[in-house]
Protein backbone atom coordinates (compact mmCIF):
# COMPACT_ATOMS: atom_id res chain seq x y z
CA UNK A 1 0.00 0.00 0.00
CA UNK A 2 1.30 3.47 -0.91
CA UNK A 3 1.69 6.37 1.53
CA UNK A 4 -0.44 8.75 -0.57
CA UNK A 5 -3.23 8.62 -3.10
CA UNK A 6 -4.03 11.21 -5.77
CA UNK A 7 -7.72 11.88 -6.35
CA UNK A 8 -8.71 13.43 -9.68
CA UNK A 9 -12.06 15.20 -9.81
CA UNK A 10 -13.59 16.31 -13.12
CA UNK A 11 -16.12 19.16 -13.02
CA UNK A 12 -19.69 18.74 -14.25
CA UNK A 13 -19.75 16.84 -17.56
CA UNK A 14 -22.09 18.53 -20.05
CA UNK A 15 -23.31 16.37 -22.91
CA UNK A 16 -21.58 14.34 -25.59
CA UNK A 17 -18.64 16.74 -26.09
CA UNK A 18 -17.69 16.25 -22.44
CA UNK A 19 -18.11 12.48 -22.61
CA UNK A 20 -15.82 12.29 -25.65
CA UNK A 21 -13.16 14.61 -24.24
CA UNK A 22 -13.14 12.87 -20.85
CA UNK A 23 -12.76 9.47 -22.51
CA UNK A 24 -9.86 10.85 -24.57
CA UNK A 25 -8.28 12.42 -21.48
CA UNK A 26 -8.44 9.26 -19.39
CA UNK A 27 -7.15 7.17 -22.30
CA UNK A 28 -4.20 9.48 -22.85
CA UNK A 29 -5.37 10.70 -26.26
CA UNK A 30 -5.90 14.23 -24.94
CA UNK A 31 -2.66 15.76 -23.66
CA UNK A 32 -2.46 16.12 -19.90
CA UNK A 33 -0.33 18.77 -18.14
CA UNK A 34 2.95 17.22 -17.00
CA UNK A 35 2.24 17.89 -13.34
CA UNK A 36 -1.17 16.17 -13.40
CA UNK A 37 -1.17 12.52 -12.37
CA UNK A 38 -3.85 10.58 -10.52
CA UNK A 39 -4.89 7.25 -9.03
CA UNK A 40 -8.64 7.48 -8.49
CA UNK A 41 -11.13 9.33 -10.72
CA UNK A 42 -14.36 10.99 -9.61
CA UNK A 43 -16.62 13.03 -11.90
CA UNK A 44 -19.94 14.82 -11.57
CA UNK A 45 -22.23 13.36 -14.24
CA UNK A 46 -25.66 14.88 -13.60
CA UNK A 47 -25.53 16.77 -16.94
CA UNK A 48 -23.75 14.09 -18.96
CA UNK A 49 -26.71 13.01 -21.13
CA UNK A 50 -27.55 15.93 -23.43
CA UNK A 51 -27.17 18.33 -20.54
CA UNK A 52 -29.85 16.89 -18.30
CA UNK A 53 -29.54 13.68 -16.29
CA UNK A 54 -27.73 10.43 -17.05
CA UNK A 55 -28.91 7.50 -19.15
CA UNK A 56 -27.89 3.93 -18.38
CA UNK A 57 -26.02 3.81 -21.71
CA UNK A 58 -23.95 6.88 -20.85
CA UNK A 59 -23.35 5.60 -17.32
CA UNK A 60 -21.80 2.46 -18.77
CA UNK A 61 -19.76 4.45 -21.32
CA UNK A 62 -18.28 6.66 -18.62
CA UNK A 63 -17.57 3.67 -16.43
CA UNK A 64 -15.78 1.95 -19.31
CA UNK A 65 -13.82 5.17 -19.96
CA UNK A 66 -12.19 4.87 -16.54
CA UNK A 67 -14.27 6.90 -14.11
CA UNK A 68 -14.20 5.14 -10.74
CA UNK A 69 -16.97 7.11 -9.01
CA UNK A 70 -19.77 9.32 -10.36
CA UNK A 71 -21.37 12.03 -8.27
CA UNK A 72 -24.43 14.05 -9.21
CA UNK A 73 -26.90 16.67 -8.02
CA UNK A 74 -30.41 18.00 -8.55
CA UNK A 75 -30.44 17.15 -12.28
CA UNK A 76 -29.77 13.43 -11.78
CA UNK A 77 -33.54 12.78 -11.98
CA UNK A 78 -34.03 14.56 -15.34
CA UNK A 79 -33.93 11.33 -17.36
CA UNK A 80 -36.69 9.02 -16.14
CA UNK A 81 -34.59 5.96 -17.01
CA UNK A 82 -32.49 6.72 -13.91
CA UNK A 83 -35.13 5.06 -11.73
CA UNK A 84 -34.71 1.76 -13.58
CA UNK A 85 -30.98 1.38 -12.93
CA UNK A 86 -29.72 3.67 -10.15
CA UNK A 87 -30.08 1.00 -7.45
CA UNK A 88 -27.77 -1.29 -9.43
CA UNK A 89 -25.27 1.40 -10.49
CA UNK A 90 -22.36 0.64 -8.18
CA UNK A 91 -20.32 3.70 -9.18
CA UNK A 92 -23.12 6.28 -9.01
CA UNK A 93 -24.07 8.44 -6.02
CA UNK A 94 -26.99 10.85 -5.62
CA UNK A 95 -27.14 13.57 -2.93
CA UNK A 96 -27.35 12.11 0.55
CA UNK A 97 -29.87 14.64 1.85
CA UNK A 98 -32.81 13.35 -0.17
CA UNK A 99 -35.30 11.38 1.94
CA UNK A 100 -34.29 7.83 2.86
CA UNK A 101 -36.94 6.42 0.52
CA UNK A 102 -35.30 8.04 -2.52
CA UNK A 103 -33.72 5.52 -4.94
CA UNK A 104 -29.95 5.24 -4.93
CA UNK A 105 -27.46 6.00 -2.17
CA UNK A 106 -25.78 9.19 -0.98
CA UNK A 107 -22.39 7.73 -0.13
CA UNK A 108 -20.18 4.76 -0.95
CA UNK A 109 -16.80 3.38 0.04
CA UNK A 110 -14.56 2.52 -2.89
CA UNK A 111 -11.22 0.72 -2.97
CA UNK A 112 -8.15 1.36 -5.10
CA UNK A 113 -5.05 -0.82 -4.71
CA UNK A 114 -5.97 -1.63 -1.14
CA UNK A 115 -6.81 1.99 -0.22
CA UNK A 116 -10.41 2.72 0.76
CA UNK A 117 -11.97 6.05 -0.21
CA UNK A 118 -15.27 7.22 1.23
CA UNK A 119 -17.32 9.46 -1.08
CA UNK A 120 -20.34 11.55 -0.08
CA UNK A 121 -22.57 13.64 -2.36
CA UNK A 122 -24.44 16.58 -0.79
CA UNK A 123 -26.98 19.04 -2.22
CA UNK A 124 -26.91 22.64 -1.02
CA UNK A 125 -30.00 24.48 0.19
CA UNK A 126 -29.57 28.12 -0.82
CA UNK A 127 -31.33 28.84 -4.15
CA UNK A 128 -31.80 25.09 -4.67
CA UNK A 129 -34.78 22.74 -4.52
CA UNK A 130 -36.32 21.31 -1.38
CA UNK A 131 -34.05 18.82 0.36
CA UNK A 132 -33.44 17.86 3.94
CA UNK A 133 -30.98 19.92 6.04
CA UNK A 134 -27.62 18.23 5.58
CA UNK A 135 -25.52 19.23 8.60
CA UNK A 136 -26.31 16.34 10.94
CA UNK A 137 -26.80 13.85 8.10
CA UNK A 138 -23.31 14.50 6.76
CA UNK A 139 -21.68 14.55 10.19
CA UNK A 140 -23.09 11.11 10.97
CA UNK A 141 -22.03 9.73 7.59
CA UNK A 142 -18.48 10.99 8.08
CA UNK A 143 -18.34 9.15 11.41
CA UNK A 144 -19.55 5.97 9.71
CA UNK A 145 -16.97 6.20 6.93
CA UNK A 146 -14.13 6.97 9.32
CA UNK A 147 -14.75 3.64 11.03
CA UNK A 148 -13.49 2.12 7.77
CA UNK A 149 -11.10 4.70 6.28
CA UNK A 150 -9.68 8.14 7.13
CA UNK A 151 -10.11 9.28 3.51
CA UNK A 152 -13.39 11.12 2.95
CA UNK A 153 -14.26 13.02 -0.25
CA UNK A 154 -17.35 15.24 -0.59
CA UNK A 155 -18.93 16.67 -3.74
CA UNK A 156 -20.95 19.63 -2.46
CA UNK A 157 -23.41 20.49 -5.22
CA UNK A 158 -24.57 24.00 -4.38
CA UNK A 159 -25.30 27.44 -5.80
CA UNK A 160 -24.13 29.93 -3.20
CA UNK A 161 -20.41 30.59 -2.75
CA UNK A 162 -20.77 31.49 0.93
CA UNK A 163 -22.65 28.27 1.65
CA UNK A 164 -19.91 26.24 -0.02
CA UNK A 165 -17.15 27.95 1.96
CA UNK A 166 -19.01 27.58 5.28
CA UNK A 167 -19.69 23.93 4.56
CA UNK A 168 -16.05 23.22 3.68
CA UNK A 169 -14.71 24.96 6.77
CA UNK A 170 -16.97 22.87 8.99
CA UNK A 171 -15.94 19.72 7.12
CA UNK A 172 -12.29 20.54 7.80
CA UNK A 173 -13.10 20.40 11.52
CA UNK A 174 -14.49 16.90 10.96
CA UNK A 175 -11.29 15.79 9.23
CA UNK A 176 -12.69 15.48 5.70
CA UNK A 177 -9.93 14.96 3.13
CA UNK A 178 -11.41 16.86 0.19
CA UNK A 179 -14.45 19.05 -0.51
CA UNK A 180 -15.15 20.04 -4.11
CA UNK A 181 -17.93 22.42 -5.08
CA UNK A 182 -19.99 21.74 -8.19
CA UNK A 183 -23.14 23.05 -9.93
CA UNK A 184 -22.16 26.56 -11.09
CA UNK A 185 -19.84 25.22 -13.85
CA UNK A 186 -17.30 28.06 -13.51
CA UNK A 187 -13.92 27.10 -12.07
CA UNK A 188 -12.91 29.28 -9.15
CA UNK A 189 -9.39 30.41 -8.30
CA UNK A 190 -9.38 29.40 -4.65
CA UNK A 191 -7.94 25.88 -4.55
CA UNK A 192 -6.44 25.58 -1.08
CA UNK A 193 -6.02 23.39 1.99
CA UNK A 194 -8.21 24.36 4.94
CA UNK A 195 -6.93 23.89 8.49
CA UNK A 196 -4.02 21.81 7.17
CA UNK A 197 -6.55 19.05 6.56
CA UNK A 198 -9.05 19.55 3.75
CA UNK A 199 -8.35 20.15 0.06
CA UNK A 200 -10.98 22.59 -1.18
CA UNK A 201 -12.19 24.51 -4.22
CA UNK A 202 -15.47 26.43 -4.41
CA UNK A 203 -16.23 25.12 -7.90
CA UNK A 204 -14.28 22.69 -10.04
CA UNK A 205 -15.78 24.07 -13.26
CA UNK A 206 -17.19 22.00 -16.12
CA UNK A 207 -16.26 19.75 -19.00
CA UNK A 208 -17.86 20.63 -22.33
CA UNK A 209 -17.84 23.07 -25.24
CA UNK A 210 -15.83 26.16 -24.32
CA UNK A 211 -17.74 28.64 -26.50
CA UNK A 212 -20.96 28.37 -24.54
CA UNK A 213 -22.86 29.44 -21.45
CA UNK A 214 -21.77 26.79 -18.91
CA UNK A 215 -21.88 24.17 -21.67
CA UNK A 216 -25.20 25.16 -23.23
CA UNK A 217 -25.95 27.10 -26.44
CA UNK A 218 -25.79 30.83 -25.71
CA UNK A 219 -28.93 31.74 -27.68
CA UNK A 220 -31.42 30.15 -25.29
CA UNK A 221 -29.54 31.43 -22.26
CA UNK A 222 -29.49 35.00 -23.60
CA UNK A 223 -33.15 34.92 -24.67
CA UNK A 224 -34.17 33.79 -21.20
CA UNK A 225 -32.76 37.00 -19.76
CA UNK A 226 -33.96 39.24 -22.62
CA UNK A 227 -37.54 37.92 -22.77
CA UNK A 228 -38.04 36.60 -19.19
CA UNK A 229 -39.72 33.58 -20.81
CA UNK A 230 -38.86 29.87 -20.54
CA UNK A 231 -36.40 28.60 -23.14
CA UNK A 232 -35.40 25.17 -24.40
CA UNK A 233 -31.74 24.63 -23.62
CA UNK A 234 -29.51 22.78 -26.06
CA UNK A 235 -25.93 21.58 -25.77
CA UNK A 236 -23.56 24.09 -27.35
CA UNK A 237 -21.94 23.15 -30.62
CA UNK A 238 -18.28 23.96 -31.02
CA UNK A 239 -14.84 22.63 -31.89
CA UNK A 240 -12.98 23.46 -28.68
CA UNK A 241 -13.84 21.35 -25.66
CA UNK A 242 -12.50 22.14 -22.20
CA UNK A 243 -11.94 19.91 -19.19
CA UNK A 244 -11.91 21.54 -15.78
CA UNK A 245 -10.84 19.64 -12.71
CA UNK A 246 -8.67 19.36 -9.62
CA UNK A 247 -6.17 16.84 -8.31
CA UNK A 248 -5.41 16.43 -4.61
CA UNK A 249 -2.77 14.31 -2.90
CA UNK A 250 -4.10 12.65 0.26
CA UNK A 251 -2.21 10.88 3.06
CA UNK A 252 -3.42 7.29 3.24
CA UNK A 253 -2.66 6.97 6.95
CA UNK A 254 -4.19 10.25 8.19
CA UNK A 255 -6.64 11.20 5.45
CA UNK A 256 -5.22 14.73 5.44
CA UNK A 257 -4.74 16.59 2.17
CA UNK A 258 -1.14 17.35 1.27
CA UNK A 259 -1.74 19.37 -1.91
CA UNK A 260 -4.42 20.45 -4.37
CA UNK A 261 -4.11 21.82 -7.89
CA UNK A 262 -6.80 22.96 -10.33
CA UNK A 263 -6.35 22.60 -14.08
CA UNK A 264 -7.98 23.28 -17.43
CA UNK A 265 -7.24 21.25 -20.54
CA UNK A 266 -8.55 22.17 -23.98
CA UNK A 267 -8.75 20.24 -27.24
CA UNK A 268 -9.68 21.43 -30.71
CA UNK A 269 -11.52 18.59 -32.43
CA UNK A 270 -11.45 20.41 -35.82
CA UNK A 271 -15.16 19.75 -36.19
CA UNK A 272 -18.18 20.50 -34.05
CA UNK A 273 -19.32 17.83 -31.59
CA UNK A 274 -23.09 18.01 -31.28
Amino acid sequence: MTDTIKILFLGDLVGRPARKAVADFLDGRLPCPDEISYDFVIANVENASHGFGLTDKNYQQLSDAGIDCMTSGNHIWDKSVIFSYIDNASKLIRPINYPNETPGVGSRIFEHNGVKIGVINVLGQTFMGLVEPYWKIVEEEIKNIKKVTPIVFIDFHAEATAEKICFARLMSRFGVSMVVGTHTHVQTADAQILNETTAYITDAGFCGVKDSVIGMDETASLNRFLTCLPQKYMIAEGKIVQLNGVVAKISVSTGKALSIKSFCVEKNYNEEIE
